[in-house]
This record gives structure tokens, sequence and C-alpha cells, in this order.
């Protein structure tokens, strides 16, 4: 085939054949790529079974779009011969890469959540691989994974393959693969199921015993299930359990070999029971991992040096806690935002314990006003204890109930009710991180007391007032940034000494200087607000990022880069952090930057939607499409969400419209684009996103009308302007050259 063109591919050379097909890479001469070629031997075309697998395949993983799966671009066929196209893969099979040896636990870890998170994507659409193995993986030099090989993939009635087969055709062809060669090593069989290798109806807990046999192999170098012939190996997967992976590699944390030895469970009611699930636990892992102290994966780990695991250090107790939000039992909306900021200051001072591991913000914030009981916070996190409360606030007076339970008993370890003036509320946060550490025998050092016993401010209205500007001032919208700007305006003057409003005033100035009016009053506040801030308290995290700001308004983007990675080093859910990194290494054209801490800055935004813009962005200006529609659809999920919650927050509204737009939901785009505008006329920031809309629905006419409205309104960020790929059509107009030139 090396040479020939087929269809509208040049194939340029082969990557290797299998029982299944003959790949190539081949030049895509129509959209100027490079691309997999997968064609099905020829003597196989003329087995309907063969063939059925074959068009199985391209059918299972067209039908997903996922970072972690293998896109199939098309399928076609060229002189008798079936083919597909499909993403152009460079690096290794997992099958190559373990050749015998063990990865490091982190590796298999990373790589866990990867795929667990593919087969999330993948049973969500009701299908069920069913062949994961080693050879089915595919590892880039960064480890990066890809799912392959759907073709063994089983599909619930409606789905995309609908009338792809009988279920027992499916069964047959899934169970009894490479059965019959006895005598020989088998590849497949080892990572069968216990209901595959009987034949019986499969789910996609049938995928997850597959996976837990390829993480036991990863993280031991060893099969968990072992024999010479298939017989053996059989009677290994229906009778025999495995040694615990942390007893064949010691080096394996106690939480990863449980998590392992769940999915390995034979009956499968008492396995792990989704993909979310193991994905989750393994994300618990990855945190404990990655904190430094190994709190919870390493607890109970046994030292390699002894072999013994009693000579082991004891086990330190778990003193994870998940702090709730409160619930608000006043009724009224307003007081949303005292309720959260209760809540995040009680995490805050918690987190200044370091007897204690505090789940952090963002992690926490899905579960706000959701039904959830302590025993599901634990399991699903891994947290060994849940505080959980609420707040009525009437007049000057404020009720607080707080309860402390153990996730594995539901037994409360500790309660209180606070009627108080609401002049002692910062008392009543001390009291409740000193009465958990009580709890959970934990002695606080003098430095630790002194820490809680220091207050934002002294003056309670002042930080009311604070508390309000902060849940406007994350819009970002004109509108809303002058109602913040009032309130840490007026919570200054109630309290020249309070630091954090000092810090948050700057921000929005700062702001509202690069969004929207490039006049000098506005950096002259914002620096003054800055420099008064730094005075107070220069190592707060939230002082270093408005100090950052003032940077990112002079365009030393350098400077703000490092001065926001200072903040983030103390503290990742720092207020708005996370987005000014991102939007500060896009302006300085640092693209790849920026999506290097993509992950990281989701994780730390929680439900900020605006941590998401510059990540879209510079993936855009990247060419990762794929990469840039998976984040897409989180924020999707993120920003619908918001306006569950908060309708009327436009910015929300037309960043979903242009999610919608680059999804292919015209209808739903040009929807909530015409209400942004209707609601928010004279809006710089709204009326360039409608803009970046329109271009994207290829409304050219209207989408230069609407940027330059957006610029008469304000809007005159001529880098990010420039770089936002939505609207590259515009560039060459003369009316985007005029408000927005090209530096020289």
């Amino acid at each position: 085939m090396i040479g020939q063109r087929v269809s509208h591919y040049d194939v340029i050379r082969s990557l290797g054949s299998g029982g299944m097909g003959v790949v190539y890479e081949a030049q895509d001469t129509q959209l100027g790529r490079r691309v997999a070629l997968k064609f099905l031997p020829k003597d196989l075309s003329s087995d309907p079974a063969s063939l059925e697998r074959f068009q199985r395949e391209a059918r299972a993983a067209s039908a997903l779009n996922h970072p972690n799966i293998c896109t199939v671009y098309a399928i076609g066929q060229h002189e008798g011969q079936h083919f597909i196209a499909m993403e152009l893969l460079e690096g290794e099979s997992l099958a190559q890469a373990l050749a015998g040896r063990r990865f490091g636990i982190g590796e298999v870890v990373d790589a866990g959540i990867q795929i667990a998170d593919a087969l999330e994507s993948a049973h969500a659409k009701g299908i069920v691989h069913r062949d994961i193995k080693p050879g089915n993986l595919f590892l880039n030099a960064r480890n990066h994974v890809k799912v392959l090989d759907f073709g063994l993939a089983k599909f619930d009635a409606g789905g995309p393959a609908a009338g792809s087969g009988s279920r027992a055709t499916d069964e047959t062809i899934a169970a009894r693969q490479d059965l019959t060669t006895p005598g020989t090593a088998m590849g497949t069989v080892s990572y069968m199921s216990p209901e595959q290798a009987r034949g019986q109806f499969t789910d996609a807990r049938s995928d997850l015993f597959s996976l837990g046999t390829v993480l036991y192999q990863m993280a031991t170098g060893a099969l968990p299930f072992q024999g010479d012939t298939s017989a053996v190996i059989f009677d290994a997967i229906l009778n025999r359990d495995p040694a615990p992976a942390q007893q064949a590699n010691p080096s394996v944390p106690d939480e990863l070999g449980r998590v392992i030895t769940k999915t390995l469970e034979k009956d499968r009611n008492l396995r792990c029971q989704s993909a979310t699930e193991l994905k989750t636990d393994l994300l618990r892992i990855k945190r404990d991992l990655d904190s430094g102290g190994r709190r919870a994966a390493e607890s109970g780990k046994r030292t390699a040096e002894s072999g013994d695991s009693r000579s082991g250090p004891a086990k330190a107790p778990d003193r994870s806690i998940a702090v709730l939000y409160f619930e608000n039992l006043s009724g009224v909306k307003e007081d949303e935002y005292f309720r959260d900021g209760i809540t995040e200051d009680i995490i805050t001072e918690l987190s200044k314990i370091k007897g204690l591991n505090i789940f952090s913000r963002p992690t926490v914030l899905a579960y706000r006003d959701k039904p959830v009981t302590p025993a599901q916070i634990g399991q699903q996190l891994g947290a060994a204890h849940v505080l959980t409360g609420s707040l009525r606030r009437a007049g000057n007076r404020l009720r607080i109930n707080a309860q402390l339970i153990d996730t594995r008993t539901d037994f409360p370890l500790w309660s209180e009710r606070y009627d108080r003036e609401m002049a002692d509320v910062f008392e009543v946060q001390d009291e409740i991180a000193r009465k958990i550490a009580e709890a959970l025998r934990v002695t606080l050092s003098p430095q630790e007391q002194a820490a809680l016993a220091a207050k934002p401010t002294d003056n309670l209205q002042a930080y009311d007032l604070y508390l309000r500007g902060k849940s406007y001032a994350r819009r970002l919208t004109k509108h809303d940034l002058q109602f913040a700007l009032q309130m840490f305006e007026n919570a200054v003057a109630q309290d020249p000494n309070f630091a954090l409003a000092r810090a948050a005033l700057a921000n929005v100035c700062a702001l509202y200087f690069v969004n929207y009016e490039r006049e000098k009053s506005w950096m002259e506040r914002a620096l003054a607000a800055a420099q008064k801030a730094s005075a107070l308290q220069p190592e707060l995290p939230e002082v270093q990022v408005s100090e950052a700001w003032m940077f990112y308004a002079e365009k030393k983007f350098e400077e703000a880069i490092q001065r926001v990675r200072r903040a983030i080093a103390v503290k990742p859910d720092c207020e708005g952090a996370y987005y000014l990194l991102g939007r500060s290494l896009f302006a300085a054209g640092r693209y790849q930057e920026v999506a290097n801490i993509a992950e990281a800055a989701v994780a730390a935004g929680g439900e900020d939607y605006n941590v998401y813009v510059p990540i879209l962005n510079a993936l855009g200006a990247l060419g990762k499409e794929e990469m840039r529609r998976s984040f897409r659809q989180r924020r999707i999920h993120v920003l619908e969400n918001q306006l569950r919650n908060v309708p009327e927050d436009v910015r929300a509204r037309v960043l979903v419209a242009s999610d919608y737009a680059k999804s292919g939901r015209e209808e739903d785009a040009l929807r909530e684009a015409n209400l942004a505008m209707a609601l928010l006329p004279n809006e710089g920031t709204i009326l360039y996103n409608v803009a970046c809309v329109f271009c994207q629905l290829d409304k050219k006419t209207e989408g230069l009308a609407a940027l330059s409205k957006a610029w008469e309104a304000g809007w005159k960020d001529v880098e990010w302007t420039r770089n936002d790929p939505d609207l590259s059509t515009l560039h060459g107009e003369p009316e985007f050259e005029r408000m927005y030139p090209e530096k020289t």
C-alpha cells in the first residue's frame, strides 16, 4: 500500500499489523494532516464476524469524543478492502512499555485516572469496551493514555451501534476469543472478568475488572491471574484471589492496593460499581501523593527494607475533614454570599492547623446545597470526617449549628450551637476550629493558636461588605464590578486596615482599567489600594494577586506571572489567581504553558468559569482541538449549573452561548447571545463575547458590529483580542485593524 492513494489519503509507511488489521501512516490531502489508516486484511473481509468487529470499532470510537480515546475520522473501502481513518499516535502501547517492568506509583495512578475517565465517557454513551488490556492502551512520550480498539465493544439498546448483533453472539465473541489454542500463553484471556470468562452478560463493571488487572500489572510487574494455559488462567480468574498489590510490591500504598482489590472482586455487585467511582478513588490517591505528606496513601505503607508488614510504622489517625457549605436557614437569597463566606473562612481557619487535612474549597463546592450524607462524602472523597452546619441571620443575631461527623460510623464526634451577636462571628469561627482540633486530639502550637486568633478585620460591617462585594466581582461585567467597587470602598472606609478588602479593591480597579476604561485614574486607584494592602500584609496570597494585576495592567506579563505564581504556591485556590495566571500567559503568547496548567487551574477554580477562558483560547491557538472540545464540554456543565443558581449572571450566559456555538448548537447559541446583549446592551465584555459567538457561527458582519460596540463600550485589550482565535476571521478588516492594530 505504500505510495498508493486511498480515497484522499496518500499512504506513507507501515506502522505495524495485528490479527485484525494492518496500519499505515498516511497524509490526508484534503485537510493536510497525518492520519493512521487501519485496513482489514483481505482474507477477513469475507468473514461476517470479522467485518462486524471491524465496523463496530469505527462506530464505537466515532460515537465518543474524549481526549483519552483514539479519534476515528472516517470509515471507507478501497478496492474491496475496508479501512478506518483515525488519529495518528506517536509513542508505544502499554504492552510494549511494560516489558516485564513495573511503573512508578504516580505513573500507575495517572494512567488509571485517564483510562477511567475514558471509560466513564464510553459507559455514559452505553458502550462497554470489553477488551481493556495493555495492547489496547497507548502511551505517548508524556504518558498521555489513549484507549484503542473498540472491536469487541457492546452497545446498549438504542446506542450508536444499535442492531450490531445479538447478545449471544456478542458474548460468545468476547468470552471465547483466543480460547482454542491450549498450551499457549494467553493475551486477552488474562484480562477477562469472571462474567466474561463464563460467557455471561457483561456490563460496565466488566471493564473495571479488566482495568484493575492492568493497574495491578503496572504496579507490580506481574499479572494477578497467571498460568501456562487458558484453563489455568480461567481457574485463577474464577476461583483464586491474587496477592494484594502492596504485598507483591511493598512500595504500593495501602489505599491504592485497596482500590485495585476492589476492582478485582469476582462478584460484580461487590466490585467497584462505576468508572466515576474508580476515578474518584484514584484522584484522591493522587491528591495525597502530590501533597508531599502522602497522608492517607502511605499512612500504612510497608517498608521494603524489612519485608515484614508488622515492622512498619504505626498508622497515623486519619484526620481528613470535608467542610460542607452550611445550610442557609434564613431562606433569603441575599444571605447566600454570607453563608458562602462563613463556610470558606472556616475552611481557611482549619487549614491553618497542620495536624488536620482539610479538603479545599473547590473540592467541596460541588456538594453545596446537594442532599448528600456524611457516608457518601466519605466514600466519594475519602474523607474520614465531615463538618456540617447551618446558620440563620436575623438583625444583629447569628445562630450557627455545627457538627463534626465520623463518616465511617455516622457518629458525631462533636457538635455545638452558637447563639451570638453578629459581632462575635470571628470568635465563633475560631472556637469551631479549636473544638475540632480538640475532638481529633490535635495539639495546637503557639503559632497556630496565634493564627487562629488573628481576624481579617475587627469591624463586622466591613467584613459583611467585603463578602458581598466578592460575590459580585467574580462576574466581571461592568455593572457587577461597579457594585463590587462600592462594597469594597465602603469596607475600607469602615476599616482602613482591612488588607483583604484593599486587595480586592485594587483588583476591581485594575480589571476596570483593562476591560473598560483605559483612564489613568483607574490605575492610580488600583496602585494606591495595592500598595496599602501590601504594607499591611505583604505575604497574604490575595495581596500578591492584587500586585500581579498591577503588572498585568501595565503589560508587564512576566512580572505578573511570577507574582501570581507566588500566591498559588501558598494558596492554590486563592480567589482569581489561576484566572490571572492563565490570562497573563496567554497575553504573553505562552500558549503551551496555559495548556500545561489547565487541569490544575480547573481543579483549583471549582465553579469559577472564568478560569476556562484563557485555557480555551490557548488551546485554540495551539490547534489542540480535541483537548479544547473536552474543556469546552466541562465548562458548559459549570455554566449551566451557574445559570440554574444565578440566572441573572449575564457573563455566564454569553459564555455558554459561545460554547453552544462551538458545539454546533446554533439555535441555543443565538438565543443566549441575544438575551445577554438585551440584558446588558452597553457592556464591553458582553459585547466582545457576543462578537465571538457571531464569528463562530460565520456571521462576520454581525460579529464586527458587536465588536465595534464593545470597543465603544470600553473593551480595548489589543493583545487579547488579536490573539483570540474566535476573531481571526476579522483580521484584515479595516474596522478591526483600526480598533485593534497589530504591533509594529
